[in-house]
């Protein structure tokens, strides 16, 4: 006999009231305002760009992927689709897209300008949609937005926006959103790297901190040292430059950075699978040989092929879990050490400086994970950016100094913590302990870190997805605007959402397992999972 379990049907009915309420966005605009019409979208919506940036190809090519996403379900070609909406031109209630782009800059770099302004009109006014733009990423943003406002009718066969008109100002809380990708401990084809960052745009993202060399595989061709990607787990599980130029350029038509990192001296010894030397000893392979000048040979080998390769301006240079076991037991470190009157904590620093004066002289801003901080604080380059992951307190710290910040703390934005719901994941303050101004403007954002000793090409994206959005909302919407009851106002954005991802074929996992990346344990619907 079936029998309601009435306590699931409130929960459902509060969750979906609350969705039409909060107008299913994410991440949540700024500003916005809705009204209460119902307006069709021709199928051959015409783009028009006006302003500086007319013949954008970034924004051209974002125009027609959003397209394709808004109108999966026509059936015909879009050509067919143009003519018969031209036969009938009253058919639709939006016909044209008009997009102004203030600046022809496409310089993608931090702190660029991400705002925009979306209209859609009273259907009485005009059937023209309307994003001003100074950037035209801002436009991109303000695409993603409009995507998510459009929803497909399955009784008229239509795309509609509900609510209309609406009237949205829209800018980032924090310049640096980023998502960090472990390609060492398990290698990723450039194909799942290039739909991960289809799905960060999504979510408003904009930094893929691609952590792509490790201990235990260096898979990155670098034509200066050949040897190097020797140290790869096979052959077919290799990175060359074209693939590297091909990712960073995906991003870029994505407004979306990529910063690599090398991470130095600790976490190297795939590096001797090539160029021996750089152990201290073949039975003591890590941290890099800090007395041999072959090694900073290298290392500037590697930057300046990477600095033709990554024009983002910042590059992580690691420093992290570095044990200095290896430099005190080989002999001839040791007598180095002797001979400069060094410790092997004089000489981790040492390692870590001489790696970011490489970093600079190439006109990059060294970007180092919190250890170096916390060893040697008033040494570190001043352009240095400091990388939170051990707990929090850390960035109040950074920020004291003068130094600029990037949370990434352990316990709610590692992703391979599979235990951590996304509640926790959402709540987390980058800006937490931090009162005045002037060091907040230091918080230059934060990064959800998906390391992959757990994660390969068959999991990762359930295991990003969608708690990595949760922490998106966090750094690009309003702190005021994020801090309600998450329960009923953010929980069924954040499922439809994980629908939305599904829908474009995304695999994000349901929202609410216990362990993330699980199945459903049962049927159901996407939107109460």
């Amino acid at each position: 006999m079936f029998v309601w379990n009435w306590g699931r049907v409130l929960l459902l009915f509060l969750l979906i009231c609350s969705v039409e309420l909060h107008e299913s966005l994410w991440p949540l605009p700024e500003h916005y305002s809705s009204g209460d019409h119902a307006l069709s979208v021709d199928p051959a919506l015409k783009l028009s760009v006006a302003g500086n940036a007319a013949a954008s190809p970034i924004l051209i090519a974002a125009f027609d992927r959003y397209r394709r996403i808004v109108f999966k379900h026509s059936t015909y070609g879009f050509s067919f689709i143009r003519k018969l909406s031209e036969r009938f031109l009253s058919a639709f209630d939006l016909d044209t897209f008009n997009i102004t782009l203030l600046s022809d800059n496409d310089q993608l770099q931090l702190g660029l300008d991400e705002s925009y302004t979306l209209l859609v009109p009273h259907p009485n006014h005009s059937s023209q949609l309307l994003i001003q733009a100074n950037t035209v990423y801002g436009a991109l943003r303000g695409l993603e937005t409009f995507s998510q406002l459009c929803s497909f009718d399955y009784t008229t066969k239509t795309v509609k926006i509900y609510k209309a008109p609406w009237s949205i100002q829209d800018k980032p809380r924090f310049a640096y959103r980023g998502l960090l990708l472990d390609t060492s401990r398990h290698y990723l084809p450039v194909n799942v790297i290039k739909q991960i960052i289809e799905s960060m745009s999504y979510a408003k993202l904009n930094v893929l901190h691609w952590h792509i060399i490790d201990e235990q595989s260096f898979p990155l061709e670098v034509p200066t040292y050949p040897n190097l990607w020797k140290g790869s787990y096979s052959k077919w599980e290799r990175y060359t430059v074209e693939d590297a130029y091909e990712v960073v350029n995906f991003a870029k038509m994505r407004g979306i950075n990529v910063m690599a990192e090398v991470d130095v001296p600790g976490h190297a010894e795939s590096w001797g699978t090539g160029y021996p030397d750089l152990w201290p000893s073949p039975y003591c392979r890590e941290p890099l040989d800090v007395s041999k000048n072959f090694t900073f040979d290298v290392i500037s080998g590697i930057l300046t092929d990477m600095r033709k390769i990554f024009p983002f301006e910042l590059f992580h240079l690691g420093g992290d879990e570095v044990n200095t076991d290896c430099w005190s037991s080989t002999s001839h470190i040791k007598e180095w050490l002797q001979n400069h009157n060094m410790t092997t904590r004089d000489a981790y620093q040492y390692f870590v400086l001489k790696a970011q004066e490489i970093a600079v002289s190439k006109n990059w801003s060294p970007v180092n994970w919190e250890e170096t901080f916390n060893t040697f604080p008033s040494k570190l380059h001043p352009k240095t950016i400091v990388h939170n992951w051990l707990g929090p307190g850390v960035c109040p710290k950074v920020v004291a100094k003068g130094f600029r910040c990037i949370y990434s703390n352990q316990g709610v934005w590692y992703l391979d913590h599979l235990d951590v719901p996304w509640d926790q994941v959402y709540t987390a303050e980058p800006l937490q302990g931090i009162h005045t101004s002037s060091q907040q403007e230091l918080v230059i954002g934060g990064e959800v870190c998906m390391w992959g000793e757990t994660a390969d090409t068959s999991n990762v994206q359930q295991t990003i997805w969608p708690r990595a959005a949760a922490a998106a909302e966090r750094l690009w919407s309003p702190r005021d605007s994020t801090s309600q009851n998450i329960t009923l106002t953010v929980l069924p954005r954040l499922q439809n959402f994980r629908c939305l991802l599904n829908r474009r074929g995304v695999p994000a996992a349901p929202v609410t397992n216990y362990y993330a990346r699980r199945a459903p344990i049962g049927p159901g619907s996407c939107y109460e999972q």
